[in-house]
């Protein structure tokens, strides 16, 4: 199975930059959808991330992982890479 990555990010934003850099380093490819220059993807945003508007907001194979902290935090935890390992071995 492909990881598939949904990243909602926003223009001018330092944590999108970050998670995108980071996504980059593991090697991993994400979709990226602009909230600020469509309306209706921030509404989906909103709803997938049960209220949280801040940006980036970030999911792998449909899972919520929240922001660039708990990207970060899940990396250096080792939860990331266990993620994406049983998703690329499934």
């Amino acid at each position: 199975m492909t990881v598939k990555v949904e990243m909602y990010t926003s223009a001018n934003c330092a944590y999108c930059v970050a998670a995108k850099n980071l996504m980059k380093r593991k090697g991993l490819d994400y979709e990226e959808i602009r909230i600020d220059t469509d309306p209706a993807r921030r509404e989906e945003m909103l709803a997938r991330s049960h209220n949280r508007r801040s940006v980036p907001q970030i999911f792998i194979n449909g899972a919520h992982i929240g922001g660039f902290e708990e990207l970060a935090a899940a990396d250096h935890s080792g939860k990331l890479a266990q993620m994406i390992g049983s998703a690329q071995s499934a």
